[in-house]
This record gives structure tokens, sequence and C-alpha cells, in this order.
């Protein structure tokens, strides 16, 4: 007989980049939540493109706010159907001055910070599109460095 504490979650974190995986992932997310009876932590990561755009002055960063409220609204949509409390955040994926700061990091970073016990994230990027390196890199680094289970879809 097995002696161990219970399997428990109390928050479940969801990186997301706008995509149709990443909504998917939420899904999931919410779900796993809905079972445990815990919380959805949605990350918005800001592409290597995206960041470079804002920074240039190239990219309006009211357009990239409208786009991502849009999206949590969406996700918020899912959550609140299942009756599962969410939160959201954006972080930048990259940036111009630390070598270091990539999806990855950001994603495991955030994790600790809102000590969440569970990931849920896009299996699959999306070819061709500026998204595609962002799910692709945090699910690589993610599923090698995490210390919470994760879910992969």
């Amino acid at each position: 007989m097995d002696d161990s504490e219970p399997f428990t979650v109390d928050t479940v974190l969801a990186p997301v980049d706008g995509s149709e995986e990443s909504a998917t992932a939420v899904e999931y997310a919410v779900a796993v939540a809905d079972r445990y009876d815990a919380s959805v932590h949605t990350l918005f990561v800001l592409g290597r493109g995206v960041v470079q755009g804002m920074n240039a002055g190239a990219v309006d960063e009211d357009d990239v706010a409208t786009d991502t409220q849009g999206f949590f609204d969406d996700v918020t949509r899912i959550a609140d159907e299942a009756d599962v409390p969410i939160t959201t955040s954006v972080d930048d994926g990259f940036s111009p001055t630390r070598k270091t700061r990539h999806p990855g990091n950001v994603v495991l970073d955030t994790a600790d910070e809102i000590d969440a016990d569970f990931i849920v994230l896009p299996r699959e990027p999306v070819a061709d599109t500026a998204s595609a390196e962002v799910l692709e890199q945090v699910a690589e680094y993610v599923l090698s460095y995490a210390s919470q289970p994760v879910l992969s879809v």
C-alpha cells in the first residue's frame, strides 16, 4: 500500500500565444483545474517578432494589448463555463539585453512565481506562423526542465 500524499493541484499554468493550439491547451488546463478544484493562470508569452517590433516602434503596443485582451476574453469564457477561477498575465518571451531570457525560461519562472502545481501547454507549433517559434521553444524547454507535472496537448 502506498502511503504517499494524494496528488493535489491548486494552480494550473497555461502558457499561450494566441494561437488555436494554445486555446485548446487552455481547455485542457480548465479541465484539469475543474477536476482538482483548482484555478488556472494563463500566461501570454509574446514572441520575438512582437517584442522586437514594439521595441523598434514598428508594432503598435495598443494593437498587441487589444489582441491579447481579446484572447484572454475568449479563454475567460471557457473557464467561466466550467466555473473555474482564472487569472492572466503577459510577459515578453525574449529580451534584446538578456541572452538568457527565452519563452521556456519565462514559463518556468512564472510557474515558480505563482506556485503552479501543473502546467498544460501546446505540443505542436503551427507551421509558418510567428507563434510557431514561441510554442516550439516553450514546449521543448518546459518538458525538459519543469519540476511540475506537464501535460503537452
